[in-house]
């Protein structure tokens, strides 16, 4: 599963990528040279689009060597070039070919299976190749055929040199396999490259960026908006039992004879809980598989106990209840062979809640 998401969103970058290009190109639309490479080694440039000032430039003819043409291109070439897109269609003496047939179903991920098995095809590996694919042809059996053009990284230096050095945006490779009818080039590059002692935008790597910035941000508002509910409901029942105090020491303070029969008997029902409150209260608390054998009430504690199918977590179901503060075990839990759960005994602080609307 992780290869196909990998895969995916490779696709879904160089999509984007496409998209961006081609909406840059209709904005502002950049020179395009083609420098074609002969049999001979002989390179011969010549203006695809440009300015109107520039379209009649001739063509000029060249060798490169370490990089650099020979004879010195003119200066009007010079100035066609820097920040152009030069398009390099390579003679196929330097590119080898392959033809591949693959499952039908495929055809959507053809770019990743060749690069997983480009070192078997080629005598390069992933990193040092440099290679494309003719379209598709349907063959028998649900299968399709492709052209593989591969060639490594070694063979185009030369053009991308020539391309740095005189300023281009970007260059993009291409080859024509000569036993192939009709004729389909192959790309098998394209790179943008420094030009005008600036550098192009990395597309891919500015979306990767972008992507991981928005997942870390949406991790770090997830664990905020935890940590902040979390505060908040404590804080919330704290604010209610201080308030549940204020309202009882409130009522006491009423009556004026502290030491009355019916002063007393008030502070008693105020702070003695009610046993059906108690009971009520431990019934919402624990959960439906519970089930409960003893329950005994004595002043502030409750002690119950019973047979349950997960004993520890009934610690946290009771604390979570207003009416009840440090539940703890006052006797081992166990479980018997022929019994279907574990056997619980529990004991538990009453607190003196009554409620919102006491």
């Amino acid at each position: 599963m992780m290869a196909d998401l990998k895969q995916l969103f490779s696709e879904w970058i160089a999509a984007v990528v496409v998209a961006v290009n081609m909406i840059r190109a209709r904005l502002a639309p950049q020179r395009r040279v083609l420098i074609t490479e002969h049999d001979d080694g002989m390179f011969q440039a010549s203006l695809i689009a440009g300015k109107e000032e520039l379209a009649k430039t001739a063509e000029v003819s060249f060798r490169l060597h370490n990089g650099r043409p020979e004879p010195a291109l003119p200066e009007n070439w010079h100035a066609a070039l820097r920040g152009s897109r030069v398009e390099v269609l390579l003679r196929p003496g330097r590119v080898l070919f392959r033809v591949l047939d693959f499952p039908r179903q495929a055809a959507d991920f053809l770019d990743g299976m060749i690069r997983a098995q480009i070192d078997r095809v080629t005598p390069w590996t992933a990193a040092d190749a440099v290679f494309g694919v003719s379209s598709s042809a349907p063959i028998t059996n649900e299968r399709i055929a492709v052209t593989l053009a591969a060639t490594s990284q070694h063979e185009i230096l030369p053009m991308l040199q020539l391309a740095t050095s005189l300023g281009a945006a970007s260059a993009t490779g291409w080859v024509e396999p000569r036993d192939t009818t009709p004729s389909e080039r192959i790309k098998l590059f394209d790179l943008p490259i420094a030009g005008n002692g600036g550098r192009v935008a990395d597309l891919p790597r500015l979306l990767r960026l972008t992507l991981l910035g928005c997942g870390m941000a949406a991790v770090v508002s997830l664990a905020a908006a935890t940590y902040l509910e979390s505060t908040l409901d404590a804080e919330q029942r704290d604010l209610q039992h201080l308030i549940t105090e204020r309202r009882t020491a409130l009522r006491l303070n009423k009556t004026d004879g502290g030491g009355s029969a019916e002063t007393l008997l008030a502070k008693r029902k105020q702070t003695t809980p009610a046993s059906v409150m108690v009971l009520e209260a431990i019934s919402r608390a624990l959960p439906d598989t519970t089930f409960v054998t003893e329950l005994r009430i004595e002043g502030d504690k409750l002690q119950v106990a019973g047979m349950t199918q997960d004993a520890p977590s009934l610690i946290r179901l009771i604390e979570q209840s207003p009416q009840f503060s440090r539940a703890t075990f006052f006797a081992p839990t166990t479980r018997a062979a022929n019994e279907p759960g574990e056997t619980f005994h529990i004991e538990a602080h009453i607190a003196p809640y009554f409620g919102s609307g006491s």
